[in-house]
This record gives C-alpha cells, structure tokens and sequence, in this order.
C-alpha cells in the first residue's frame, strides 16, 4: 500500500474511534491503542512504521509545541521547583532506581544471560519519559485541580529533553565509551542548555516577525516555523531539539500569541494548533498499537512484568521523595497528588522510537524492544482507564464531582420543565384545549420550575463556579449567532468586504477573551477539599 493511502486509512480509522470513543465515553487514546492492536493482529494493511524520523522529523515538535503553547507561563512558573525537580533530578534519580531494580530481579530468574546493570540503565533510561496526552483529558473532564494538570503537563515537556539526553550518554556508556561524572553533567548541560538558546531565539525572531504582520496565514505559518524549525537547527548541531521546540512554544504562547497577534489571529493560530495536534495524537497513538506484535510480547510477559513492576517502583519513589522535600516549600503538595502524579506517568512514543533507534548489533536489542513496548502498552491502557477511578477514589476530582451531577440533573429538569410550559402556552394561544383544564397544569409546572430554580440557586452557593459556566455557556451562544449573521449579511452582499473584516476582527476580539475568561473559571472553591484546593 501506498504512504498517502495508508495515512488517508488511518485518518479514517482514527476518526472512527474517535466518534466511537466519544459515544461509549471511553478515553480515546487507549482506544486508538485498542484499535492499533486489533488491527496489527489481523494485518489488514501495511502502516508506516514509527521511526525515528517519522516521530522527530514530523510528529514530536508538532505534538510538543502544542502543548507548550497552551501552557501559561504564570502558573508554570509558580511551580517551577516542582516541575524542574520532577523533570530533571528526578528522571535521573528514577532511571537510578529502574535500574537498581530491574537489574538484579533479571538476573535472579536466570531468564536472559548477560543483562546486567549497563543493560538496564539503557532500558531506564528510554523509559522515564512521560507522556500526559492520556490522562490531562480526563483531569479537565473530573474537574481535577488545574495545578495538577499544570504538573503533570509541565514535567512532561521537560523530561522527554532530559530524557534523550540521558538515553544518549548512556547508550555511548554501553559502547564503551569513556565515562566520568563531571564530563556527563557537563555534557548534559551543554546540550539541554543549547536547546533554551536555540528554542530562545527562534521564538524571539519569529515573535519580532509577527509584530509587523498582520495576517493570520502567515503567522500560522511562522509558528510552524518555530515549532519545525527550532527542533531542526538544535538537531543538527547535536542538541536538543525537544527542549528547543518546548522552548519556542511556550515564548510563541505567552509572549508572541499576546502582544503580536490580533484577536483574530490569535483564534485562527489556536484553531490551527488544536486541530494538529488531535490529528498527530491519532496517528502516534494508533502507530504505538500497530507496532506491537503481541506474540513477541506474550513471549516475553515475565521480563515485561519485571520491568513494569520497576518502572512504577522508581516513579513512586521518586514522587514522593520530591513531595516530601517539597513540604518546607510554598509549592508543598498533597499526599494524594503524589499517587495521581505516580499513577498518570504514562509511557508513550518517545520510548518506543528511541529503542527501536539502536543499533541492530546492540547486546540484548530484541529483549530491550519487548520489554518497551510491554511497558508502554501497559501503562496506556492499564493506567490510562484507572486513572478517572483513582481521582474519584482519592476525591480529588475537585467540586465537579461532589455536585455536578446534582446540577447537571437541575439543568435538565428546569430545559424539560419550561419546554411544557411553553407548550400549555402554545395550546392557551391556539384554543386547542379549554383555558379551566390548561390553568391548573400550568400552575403545576410553574411550582415545579420555581422549586428546580431554588434548587440551582442553592447549588450555586455552593461554588461560583456553575454560574461561570453558564455566563461562558450562554456568551460562546451569543457569539456563534453573531458570527452567523455576519457571514449570511456578507454572502448577501449587504456587507462589503471592508466593514465585514472589521467587524469579525471586533467579534474575534471578544470570543479570544472569552476564552481567556474560561480559561480562568475556578476549578476549586472553599467548600472543596482541603487537598483539592493545594496550589
């Protein structure tokens, strides 16, 4: 099958289990890893494998500097010492302890001569990237603190760099290559602190650009540039393209996407952003399950297991070590996020690319392979759908969950109960029915719509939130109609092309601070729990 074949296959694929996921309520990344697996079973077609170059050259930045567009540079801030102790030290610290683990647990089963400990610090240290895609969906579905997620996605942009790094060295350690302490640290250094320079000053030009161009096309296009483009030149001369990309991203954010673009630009530049990103996330995550061969895997549970068992181990230590420290700091956490923070470190592409990018002749290849892609499959579909349960479990799913559904049950009834109203109304203007039968129903139904507004109104009391809600509900409304008469007044031709331009750049204007308003709905309040509220 032809590359441009398969791809149009996959889109099709992923966007039946996209609808299918929405309508069972199902997490979509897991089914994409579902339906991979399925698939590779039956070997329906021939995908395009998940290479290095695949992932580095087109779907990583893009993936990455999504993200770190969307991240707000305050709150990312405000949690500095906890994300960089989770992203740095820590992944150093959790790739030790996977080793340590995994190392001797592989030799006390005897299963595979001659892996020893330089073998397992290769495993760890592929495996100690994150990837958050699964489990940040379902922290803004539950209503989940917005400081978690900000953790969870913030350390995730950091460690995959800190990641490769460290894949590298200890893969140039294992081929023999002369190591000392002081030499990697600065290797390290080197090489993370070139990627900030590099991802700097991309951001920097391609922000100077936009400030003297008022086109949305072209500066789409120049947050590609970035996005492409830092990763490139920090790749080619060996340093990280992935910090580079995070880098650009979050200047483009916070600082481009403010002060360069217009309103109107800046709602094209997110609608460009959030669209690539769902499409890239299809593909890597469907690719993850066609990959994998399940008899190989099955072959090999019992190393799987080891290294699953350590890989969770070293986490756990890791985060709660940090939470531990952190608590003679402002930015201290509960005991409660740390499960969640252990429990949705879940392992994507980056792992699979980077072991299936050793050398064919490297000792114990095919076992490290399995091993990966084992790790990876759990962790997406055994974490991926037992994260929601844990959340609810700990009841930090924030005031979403305590009353939510009281007021979505209110909201419904209240939609239900003025929809008969209206129509005994209907019926008292028509004469279809004599006004004596149509007064006592009517009174019925107004003391029903009178006791569910009560009801709403105490709900209200209990978080400003669900009145936020419907403000944001009921303002995303108003602007959708807007937008409509325009564009029918402009097809008409009652607009010319002047006025309409600028009264979509005065509309675009007010739905980009819509969005900055619903971006800052609380998602905590006083009558939450104390370690809900932890920021």
């Amino acid at each position: 099958m032809h590359f441009e074949s398969a791809f149009v296959l996959l889109f099709s694929i992923a966007t039946a289990v996209a609808i299918a996921a929405r309508y069972f309520k199902f997490p979509y990344t897991v089914a994409l890893v579902l339906a991979g697996l399925g698939l590779g079973v039956v070997h329906i077609f021939e995908p395009p494998h998940l290479t290095k170059e695949l992932l580095f050259a087109v779907l990583l930045p893009g993936l990455l500097f999504e993200a770190a567009f969307h991240v707000d540079f305050r709150k990312f801030w405000k949690n500095k010492l906890t994300i960089t102790s989770l992203a740095i030290p820590g992944v150093v610290a959790s790739m030790g302890l996977t080793a340590l683990l995994l190392s001797p647990a592989m030799k006390g089963m005897n299963y595979l001569e001659g892996f020893g400990l330089i073998h397992a610090m290769v495993f760890a240290s592929l495996i100690v990237s994150t990837d958050p895609i699964a489990v940040v969906g379902l922290f803004k579905a539950l209503g989940a603190p917005k400081r978690l997620a900000i953790l969870v996605e913030g350390e995730s942009l950091l460690n995959d760099g800190t990641a490769v790094v460290l894949f590298m060295l200890v893969v140039s350690v294992a081929n023999g290559e002369k190591f000392t302490v002081g030499g990697a640290t600065w290797d390290f250094i080197k090489i993370a602190g070139m990627g900030v320079v590099i991802g700097a000053a991309v951001g920097f030009v391609v922000a100077q650009v936009m400030q003297r161009v008022d086109d949305a096309m072209v500066e789409i296009t120049l947050t590609m540039i970035a996005a492409y483009g830092s990763f490139v030149v920090a790749e080619h001369f060996h340093y990280s393209g992935v910090i580079a990309t995070v880098v650009a991203g979050m200047l483009c954010g916070n600082w481009a996407a403010r002060l360069s673009m217009s309103p109107t630009t800046r709602v094209a530049v997110e609608s460009f952003w959030e669209y690539l990103a769902f499409a890239l996330n299809s593909v890597v995550f469907l690719l993850i399950g066609l990959e994998v061969q399940l008899t190989s895997l099955l072959a090999s549970w019992q190393p799987i297991l080891l290294a699953y068992g350590a890989v969770v181990v070293g986490r756990a230590v890791v985060v709660y070590g940090v939470s531990g420290l952190l608590r003679f700091t402002s930015e201290r956490l509960p005991w409660s996020w740390s499960a969640v923070l252990t429990w949705s470190g879940l392992r994507g592409a980056v792992s699979m690319v980077l072991v299936l990018g050793l050398p064919e002749d490297f000792a114990h290849r095919e076992m490290l392979v399995n091993m990966t892609f084992g790790v990876v499959v759990l962790s997406i579909i055994f974490q991926g759908l037992t994260v929601a349960p844990l959340l609810k479990r700990l009841g930090i799913t924030g005031i979403k969950d305590i009353y939510q559904e009281k007021y979505e049950l209110a909201r419904g009834r209240l939609g239900a109960i003025h929809a008969a109203i209206a129509s005994l109304e209907a019926m008292r203007r028509s004469r279809e029915i004599p006004v004596d039968v149509l007064e006592p129903m009517e009174r019925e139904y107004q003391e029903k719509a009178l006791a569910v507004e009560q009801e709403l109104a105490a709900l209200k009391q209990q978080s400003t939130r669900f009145h936020e809600e419907e403000h944001q509900e009921a303002a995303r409304r108003v602007l959708i109609v807007e937008k409509d008469a325009l564009f029918d007044a402009y097809q008409k031709g009652t607009l010319n092309k002047e006025v309409f331009e600028h009264l979509c750049a005065e509309l675009d204007e007010r739905i980009a601070k819509t969005k900055d308003a619903e971006a800052h709905v609380p998602m905590e309040d006083a009558h939450a729990s104390p370690e809900a509220l932890a920021s």
